[in-house]
């Protein structure tokens, strides 16, 4: 385990290598050439508001290395996602509905009065529909109502609110109380220090490959990468039970892991 700018950087790393160790013919060069195309500059992270990359034939005449490098960083969370949602059973769906809109709006309204922007509460889920018991004896369904739920996913973005968040959702009504996801809001700066880890392992890698072939140094010839999403703690622990005792909610945010895959082509050279 690594460390990097004061924060637990873990690192992993795979590949997967091909050498041709005899110089190629001038037939085996051409193919290899036909098939080795490179994006440039920064072939795979250009952005929507950036201009199209051109993408150009590189002539390649010495063996081809690939090798996959992945990155992970782990810092600290800054938002927290949570769900929060309301079930109720009646013996009409109407009913049903009804109940349950008065104390879902109950809810939702306490969220806002708690400062959560409106953009960071989005409705994920209606369902209604009808339920029914099995008798011991008779093992015949006996119908006892409708149950309606309606859930939505909260963005809490100061996540020192989250434990009084949840003692507020359940006060006012809230009867479903999902994991905690714990993110991070921008994982740019973790992923840049990924990737500069692992454009920096992959070169030496292949240099490494290429002098133990009998050629001194390497070409990059291509280059993408995969953002690795942020991998979030998911708290799920009895939330509703624990929220509505005297004390506070505790809550552990834990830290989080983002990075980066890059794939690397390299032409080993004299």
């Amino acid at each position: 385990m690594a460390r990097a700018s004061g924060k637990r950087a873990v690192r992993e790393q795979t590949g997967h290598i091909w050498l041709n160790r005899e110089k190629p013919s001038v037939e085996t060069a051409q193919r290899n050439s036909s098939m080795i195309r490179t994006l440039i500059p920064a072939i795979a992270l250009a952005t929507s508001a950036s201009p199209a990359a051109a993408e150009v034939t590189v002539e390649a005449t010495g063996p081809i290395i690939e090798i996959t490098i992945t990155e992970n960083v782990t810092v600290d969370p800054d938002i927290a996602n949570l769900s929060a949602g309301v079930t109720t059973l009646a013996p009409t769906a109407v009913e049903a509905m009804r109940q349950n809109a008065s104390q879902m709006h109950r809810v939702i309204e306490r969220i806002e009065v708690l400062g959560v922007d409106e953009d960071d509460i989005q409705t994920s889920g209606v369902s209604v529909g009808a339920e029914y018991r099995y008798d011991d004896g008779t093992n015949q369904p006996r119908f006892t109502g409708y149950r309606v739920s309606n859930r939505v996913n909260v963005v809490l973005r100061d996540i020192s609110d989250t434990g009084e968040v949840l003692d507020a959702l359940v006060a006012a009504g809230a009867t479903d109380l999902g994991g905690i996801g714990w993110a991070i809001d921008n994982p740019e700066p973790a992923q840049d220090q990924t990737r500069q880890a692992a454009f920096a392992t992959g070169r030496e890698r292949a240099i490494a490959y290429a002098r133990m072939s009998g050629y001194s140094d390497v070409r990059l010839l291509e280059i993408s990468e995969t953002i690795m999403g942020s991998r979030p703690f998911a708290q799920d622990a009895n939330i509703v039970t624990a929220a509505s005792r005297s004390e506070s909610t505790p809550v552990r945010p834990g830290q989080v892991q983002a990075g980066v895959s890059v794939n690397f082509t390299f032409e080993m050279v004299q």
